[in-house]
């Protein structure tokens, strides 16, 4: 799927740093091929999003399967032929998260000393996100630790909901205690929406990417938010992807109704919260605009968030299309504005230097 036709990118006056590039570990695939063949996991979605993926004989399927596993020569060029500098790695959807607790915790290690070890042969080009177990979420502390602290990553990947648990649920907050205790942020990335929730996105063929990944993360973060998760870890950041899954762009309406709703008594688990929605969005979210390339979209999550919130990512190699690198380099847009969002924020949020 490399663009022959399209112009390449030229000089600009900052680095392209992609904040969401998807990465798949050795044997990772496989995995997946013998838990749709064998028919072990009670997940439709899943099931039919790599059942296709797996075997789909597409220009699209085999490009995705071909470049997910590469780190040393496909993706450097396909990164160089799209003018990105700098790529952030990480495992890809949905992770370990739908195996059981052992096989996750020592899937996760292991992939996270394969990514190391890429990162480590190509620094100047790499940075990489550690993948935790949710499944066990002591270890999954522990390994942030080792995998930030020993393994030079610069942030946690967790792939929304696991077994359709949401981390909202406080036995999960040991994560959100080592994230704050280690000063990383979580990329909170989308997976095909649960098997309670899955039905309907099937049935119009809306449950991937086009639309049911956004939904059933933004449903994610807003649990997230409004379970109190923020107030009780208050240094802790979140990064959503694909244009923060729609949520800047229904925050007027998000707050209104969750206080109105909070007074009204309606639900005895929605309690009061310290800080509002749009504050907790504005202090500790921050949003790439992954696969959306929208030059109004962008400038209004900036006018909403602040311009230091968000970050550009390509979703490679889910949406690799030269054309839109050059439609972001061309937006409208002050320089300073434009240089925060295609590299400053990035160097600020994952430490890259």
């Amino acid at each position: 799927m490399t663009d022959t036709t399209t112009p390449r990118p030229g000089p600009v006056p900052y680095k392209r740093i992609a904040t969401e590039e998807g990465w798949a570990a050795t044997g990772q695939l496989d995995r997946y091929r013998r838990l749709v063949e064998q028919g072990k996991l009670d997940d439709p979605a899943f099931n039919a999003m790599w059942r296709f993926y797996l075997a789909g004989t597409s220009d699209r399927t085999r490009h995705i399967e071909r470049c997910l596993g590469d780190t040393d020569d496909l993706r450097l060029q396909h990164m160089d032929a799209a003018g990105i500098d700098i790529a952030v790695l990480s495992l890809t959807s949905p992770g370990v998260q739908v195996f059981g607790r052992d096989e996750a915790v020592a899937m996760a290690r292991d992939a996270n000393d394969e990514l190391a070890a890429a990162v480590g042969r190509r620094p100047d080009r790499y940075a990489g996100l550690v993948a935790v177990a949710p499944q066990d979420p002591a270890e999954a502390a522990k390994e942030m630790q080792r995998g930030v602290r020993e393994l030079g990553m610069r942030g946690v990947i967790i792939n929304s909901h696991t077994h359709g648990e949401y981390l909202s649920d406080p036995k999960f907050w040991a994560i959100f205690e080592a994230a704050e205790a280690l000063d990383v942020p979580i990329y909170l990335h989308p997976n095909c929406p649960p098997k309670a929730m899955a039905m309907p996105f099937l049935e119009a063929g809306l449950d991937g990417a086009v639309f049911g990944f956004g939904v059933e993360t933004g449903l994610h973060a807003l649990r997230m938010m409004t379970s109190g998760v923020f107030d009780r870890f208050p240094k802790l950041q979140l990064i959503l992807g694909h244009m923060g899954e729609a949520l800047p762009f229904w925050l007027y309406r998000l707050d209104y109704m969750h206080r109105a709703t909070v007074r009204s008594g309606r639900y005895p688990q929605l309690k009061p919260l310290q800080r509002g929605i749009p504050e907790v969005m504005r202090n500790n979210v921050l949003i790439t605009n992954s696969g959306v390339v929208d030059p109004l979209g962008i400038k209004f999550s900036q006018a909403q968030l602040g311009v230091d919130r968000v970050l550009y990512a390509m979703d490679y190699p889910y949406q690799y299309e030269i054309g839109e690198v050059l439609a972001l380099d061309a937006m409208d847009m002050p320089a300073a504005d434009k240089k925060a969002f295609f590299e400053d924020n990035a160097r600020r949020v994952f430490r890259l230097g």
